[in-house]
C-alpha cells in the first residue's frame, strides 16, 4: 500500500507537564485519582499515627500531652486530611470492588458511581470537621 493510500490514524499522546493544568480529567477519573493520593497520604501518616497512639497509651500524663499536642489548629488540619482520606478511600474501595464484580463498568454508571463516591465522602469529611473544630 502506497504512503498516499493510507488513512489518517488519530495520533494519542502523552500530555506533557505544561498541559496538566489544562487538561479535563473525567468525574471516575478524579476519584480514581483521588483514591490513590488518599491511600498514599494514609501510608505516609501510618508511622506517626501509630507512634502517637504508642505513646499515649504508655501513662496518663503521656495521654493528656497528646490530647494537648492534638488541640492546634494546625495538627487538626492533618486529623481531618487523613479523616478526609479515610473516608475518601474507603468509599471509592467499595466503588472499586463493585467494579470488580463487572458492575457498572458502562460510561454512565462509571460516572454515576464516581459521583456518589464525592457525594459521599464529601459530606462525611465536612461532619468529621464541624466536630473537630468544636461545632457541635
Amino acid at each position: 500500500m502506497s504512503e498516499a493510500a493510507k488513512p489518517n490514524r488519530p495520533q494519542f499522546r502523552n500530555i506533557h507537564i505544561t498541559q496538566l493544568s489544562s487538561y479535563r480529567l473525567p468525574l471516575a477519573g478524579l476519584v480514581s485519582f483521588l483514591h490513590r493520593v488518599s491511600g498514599l497520604l494514609m501510608f505516609l501518616l501510618l508511622p506517626f499515627i501509630l507512634f502517637m497512639l504508642d505513646k499515649s497509651l504508655v501513662s496518663e500524663s503521656s495521654f493528656e500531652y497528646f490530647k494537648g499536642f492534638t488541640s492546634g489548629w494546625f495538627v487538626k488540619l492533618v486529623i481531618l486530611a487523613l479523616s478526609w482520606a479515610y473516608l475518601h478511600h474507603f468509599c471509592a474501595g467499595i466503588r472499586h470492588l463493585v467494579m470488580d464484580n463487572h458492575i457498572g463498568l458502562d460510561k454512565v454508571s462509571a460516572r454515576k458511581s464516581a459521583a456518589s463516591v464525592l457525594i459521599i465522602s464529601v459530606p462525611l469529611a465536612l461532619i468529621v470537621a464541624l466536630k473537630l473544630f468544636g461545632a457541635f
